[in-house]
């Protein structure tokens, strides 16, 4: 392939990364990243399912964090962000996030309003 190394500025310092070792550390960041959220999953700390953060237990709070993680590293590696300019780069990633943000807020207060409706007695539970 033409582009075998790839020249990086690391604090003032030039060094060449090949992309197997690109590769290689994308597949450790996403493989550690998952197997939090994998053990996280299948343990469900009692600290973690019993608090609350605005309305939803902390552990769907680090669930949402750690997927936004995940995709953001993998549009940053494999969509090759890393080497476009800033202002594309935060259109691209900037809007998604916001509008991921804004569904959260809608659907955790749609939901909690609906709970405390059928909550305080204006209608029944019939489910």
């Amino acid at each position: 392939m033409a582009h075998d190394h790839k020249l990086e500025i690391f604090r003032g310092l030039l060094k060449f990364k090949s992309n197997t070792q690109k590769i290689w550390g994308v597949l450790i960041f996403l493989s550690i990243v998952t197997t939090v959220e994998v053990f996280l999953g299948i343990t469900k700390p009692r600290a973690l399912t019993h608090s609350h953060l605005l309305g939803m237990k902390l552990l769907n709070w680090i669930f949402i964090i750690l997927t936004l993680v995940k995709a953001y590293y993998i549009a940053w590696d494999f969509m090759h962000l890393r080497d476009e300019k800033t202002s594309l780069r935060r259109v691209i990633v900037w809007t998604p996030v916001f509008l991921i943000c804004y569904l959260i807020f809608i659907l955790l207060f749609e939901a909690d309003y609906i709970y405390n409706v059928y909550k305080d007695g204006y209608l029944t539970w019939n489910f």
